[in-house]
């Protein structure tokens, strides 16, 4: 009985690989990106970018007058590329998107947001977007590299 039940999955298996060979055969090649289609992908990634600026900068979010620039001034000391991560505050594996909303809801006194939502994607772009030309260093818990002290201007508590 015992060799018949393995016989059976081992033949669903097959099947099943031969189903998703079959798909992957069939399957056209994707054609190279054109350079009109790599500047309208940019034009579209530096206008979500542009509206997480906006977002971050803006008191909206909450409803003390705080913003995420207060404390995070250009996205210091967000370290984007270390999510998902375990987060003291939050008490567990927490992803950048449930660390905005943390913030939102917490420093700002503000309303989560869905994390699917075109203002969260914004944000999160935005965080993102800023940490581009840093050493990626993975599991890096550290502030912003390299620190950055900012003692007047926009966003300073």
């Amino acid at each position: 009985m015992r060799g018949l039940k393995t016989l059976a999955l081992l033949g669903a298996g097959s099947v099943l690989g031969l189903g998703i060979s079959f798909i992957f055969n069939t399957a056209e090649a994707r054609k190279p990106f054109t350079e009109e289609d790599l500047k309208l992908m940019n034009e579209e990634l530096i206008a979500l970018v542009k509206k997480g600026d906006e977002l971050w900068h803006s008191p909206k979010l909450g409803k003390n007058g705080l913003t995420c620039a207060n404390c995070h001034p250009d996205a210091a000391n967000t370290n984007p590329h270390t999510f998902p991560k375990f987060q003291d505050n939050v008490g567990k594996v927490a992803t950048l998107r449930e660390m905005i909303n943390w913030c939102i809801e917490r420093p700002l006194e503000g309303k989560a947001l869905p994390e699917d939502s075109e203002e969260m994607k914004a944000l999160e772009a935005y965080a993102i977007y800023m940490y581009r030309g840093y050493t990626l260093r993975p599991g890096d818990n550290t502030r912003a590299y390299p620190p950055v002290r900012v003692e007047s201007g926009p966003g300073y508590p």
